[in-house]
C-alpha cells in the first residue's frame, strides 16, 4: 500500500483510502483518550473537527501542494461523518461503540471510586465541578452522572433542593420576559409596534424618569407591567 507513505501525487482512488483510515483511526484514537481530554466534543465530532482545518489549512499555506487531495480528503471525511451521524440515530448497537455511555461518579451522596476510574477523571476534577454547581458537600448529591459530552450532570437529595413556590403551594405570575426597545443608542421600532409602543411614550419616560435621550441608553427594556429599565452608557 504505497498510499501510507509520502509521495509527490496520488491517485483519486489512494486519497480516498488514506482519508477512511485517518478517519477510523481517529474514532479509535478518541475512545483511548477519553472523554475527559476531548470534554465538550464526542468522538465522531472529534474526529471531523480536529482534521478538516489542518487538510484545508495546508495547501493554502504551502504553494507546492495541490487543492486535488484536500478536497477529495475533506468531502470523504464529511461523507463518513453524516453516515455516523446516521448509523448512531438508527442502530443502538453503532451509537453505544461510538459515545460513551454516562458514568456515574457520585450516588447517594458516596463517591464511587470505580467510576471515576472509568471516566479518567480526578477527584479534584469531581470537587471542582461540584463547586461550579455551588455545592460545598459531596454528601448533599443524590447523583452525579459524567456525560458522553464531558460534562456533570448533578442532582440534590431532595431535602437539600432550593425552596421554589411550587414547594410550598405559593401562586405565581406568568412568565414575562421584557422586550428590548432601546439597544445601544437606537429606538427598536419593530419592538414599540410589537407591544403598542410609540417612540414619543418612549422619549417622554426617558426624559421623565431619568432626565436622558434615546442616544445616551445603552439598552432598556419594557415588560408587560410598563416597567421601564434602562441602563445608561458609563
Amino acid at each position: 500500500m504505497d498510499f501510507f507513505q509520502g509521495q509527490e501525487t496520488l491517485t483519486a482512488y489512494e486519497w480516498i483510502l488514506r482519508a477512511i483510515i485517518a478517519f477510523f483511526f481517529l474514532l479509535i484514537v478518541a475512545r483511548v483518550l477519553g472523554q475527559r481530554a476531548i470534554s465538550q466534543l464526542r468522538p465522531l465530532d472529534f474526529a471531523i473537527v480536529l482534521v478538516i482545518g489542518n487538510i484545508i489549512a495546508h495547501p493554502l499555506s504551502d504553494e507546492q501542494l495541490g487543492l486535488k487531495g484536500s478536497i477529495i480528503t475533506t468531502v470523504v471525511l464529511v461523507v463518513l461523518y453524516l453516515i455516523g451521524i446516521f448509523a448512531i440515530l438508527k442502530w443502538p448497537w453503532f451509537r453505544k461503540l461510538i459515545t460513551p455511555s454516562p458514568i456515574t461518579i457520585v450516588q447517594n451522596g458516596e463517591i464511587l471510586h470505580k467510576g471515576l476510574k472509568k471516566a479518567r477523571i480526578s477527584l479534584d476534577v469531581l470537587l471542582e465541578e461540584l463547586r461550579e454547581e455551588k455545592i460545598e458537600d459531596v454528601k448533599k448529591v443524590a447523583l452525579a452522572i459524567w456525560e458522553a459530552d464531558g460534562k456533570f450532570s448533578v442532582f440534590l437529595d431532595p431535602k437539600y433542593e432550593p425552596l421554589t413556590p411550587s414547594a410550598i403551594k405559593m401562586e405565581t405570575g406568568t412568565f414575562d420576559f421584557p422586550n428590548t426597545i432601546i439597544k445601544e443608542g437606537r429606538i427598536l421600532t419593530d419592538e414599540l409596534s410589537h407591544i403598542h409602543k410609540s417612540e414619543g411614550w418612549v422619549v417622554s419616560h426617558l426624559e421623565t424618569k431619568y432626565q436622558a435621550e434615546v442616544k445616551n441608553v445603552l439598552l432598556a427594556t419594557l415588560d408587560s407591567n410598563d416597567t421601564l429599565r434602562v441602563f445608561l452608557y458609563k
